[in-house]
C-alpha cells in the first residue's frame, strides 16, 4: 500500500504556527520570547534538513527498511511470513496502533541515546542549543542524526511492521514533538498521566541541573517513567533553557559542528586510547581527569549539597 508521509503537510503547518507564535508574542508583551538571529539560525537549519531529510529518506525507507523487511520477512506460497513463524502484519487498524506504540518505544532510546552517547550527543546538541523555547526551536534540527536515525528503526520492519507504515509513524512522532516546543500550553491534568506534554518538554530542554537528561518520551510518558527519566515541571524552580557550553555563536555551521571540534579537541588530551574512546562513545562531560563531569556526577553532587543545605545554591562545577 502507498501512504503519505505526513510531514508533507506538515512543513507548511510548522512555518504557519511559528508565524502565529511569533506574532502572538510580539504583541502581548513576551519580547523575549523569540530573537531574530536565533529564529533565523533554526530557520536555516529547518530548511536545511528539509532538503537533507528526503534524501537519506531515501534511503532508510526504501533500501534499509525495505532490505530488512524483505530478509526477515519472506514470501511462501504467496503469504508474506516472518521468520519466527508468523505471518508479517498487515494494515488493520490495532496493527497501526501497535507500530505507533513500538515508534514511541524506539523514539524513547533513540534520544535516550542521542543525550548519553557523547558522538551523538554532537548531533543533537544543535537541537538544544538556543537559549529559547519556543516553535521556531522546534525546527531547529541536527543535519547528522538524519543519518543513523533508521538504524534504530531497523528492528520494527524485521518483526513485521511494513516499512511505509514505519515512515507514517515516524512522520506522525514528529508532528506531535513539533508542538510540544511552546511555553502558551499550560499543565493539562489528567493527559499529563499518560502523554508527553509541553511542561515536560520544556523540562527536557531546560539546563538546570535537576532537569537535565529528562522527559527524552515522544507523545507517551511511559517510557520515562518505566525507565527512571521522568521530571515534572516545578512552578518554583526558574527555568534555563539551552545548554551548559553553548556555541556562542548564530552561524549555522558553527552550531552544527562546534561540539564534533570539542570532542576533537579533548581527544587530543590523553595518550590512551580508551580514553580517547571514552571521549567519543561516553556520556557527555565524561573526562579522564576529572576536571568535567557527566550529567550522573552533577546530579548526584547536587543531591549531596542540598541534602547538607537545602537553601544552597548549586554551582556547576563544569
Amino acid at each position: 500500500m502507498d501512504f503519505t508521509n505526513p510531514l508533507v503537510y506538515g512543513v507548511p503547518s510548522f512555518i504557519a504556527f511559528i508565524l502565529l507564535e511569533l506574532t502572538y508574542s510580539k504583541t502581548h508583551g513576551h519580547d523575549n520570547l523569540y530573537e531574530w538571529k536565533d529564529l533565523m539560525a533554526s530557520g536555516v537549519m529547518g530548511i536545511g534538513s528539509v532538503i537533507i531529510a528526503p534524501l537519506i529518506k531515501v534511503i532508510s525507507a526504501i533500501v534499509i527498511f525495505n532490505f530488512t523487511y524483505d530478509l526477515f520477512n519472506v514470501v511462501e506460497n504467496g503469504v508474506r511470513t516472518n521468520i519466527f513463524g508468523y505471518e508479517s502484519f498487515g494494515y488493520v487498524w490495532y496493527i497501526w496502533f501497535f507500530c505507533q506504540i513500538a515508534d514511541d518505544f524506539t523514539y524513547y532510546w533513540f534520544h535516550r541515546a542521542n543525550h548519553e552517547i557523547r558522538i551523538l550527543w554532537a548531533a543533537h546538541i544543535v537541537h538544544h542549543s538556543s537559549n529559547n523555547f519556543n516553535l521556531g526551536t522546534a525546527i531547529r534540527n541536527g543535519w547528522f542524526t538524519i543519518l543513523y536515525k533508521p538504524l534504530f528503526y531497523m528492528w520494527m520492519p524485521a518483526v513485521g511492521f511494513p516499512p511505509e507504515m514505519v515512515v507514517v509513524c515516524l512522520g506522525i512522532e514528529a508532528l506531535w514533538q513539533f508542538q510540544l516546543h511552546s511555553v502558551y500550553i499550560p499543565k493539562m491534568g489528567i493527559i499529563e498521566k499518560i502523554f508527553n506534554t509541553h511542561t515536560m518538554h520544556q523540562v527536557h530542554h531546560a539546563q538546570n541541573v535537576e532537569y537535565l537528561d529528562k522527559n527524552h518520551g515522544g507523545f507517551l510518558n511511559i517510557f520515562d517513567k518505566l525507565f527512571g527519566t521522568w521530571k515534572e515541571l516545578d512552578d518554583n524552580i526558574d527555568i534555563k533553557y539551552g545548554v551548559i557550553h553553548a556555541p556562542q555563536s548564530y552561524n549555522p555551521m558553527v552550531i552544527l559542528t562546534h561540539e564534533f571540534k570539542d570532542i576533537w579537541n579533548d581527544t587530543k588530551k590523553t595518550s590512551k586510547l580508551a580514553h580517547k574512546l571514552m571521549y567519543v562513545f561516553g556520556p557527555p562531560g565524561w573526562s579522564h581527569d576529572n576536571s568535567t563531569m557527566t550529567v550522573k556526577q552533577q546530579q548526584r553532587l547536587y543531591k549531596k549539597q542540598k541534602s547538607q543545605n537545602a537553601k544552597v545554591t548549586f554551582e556547576r562545577p563544569n
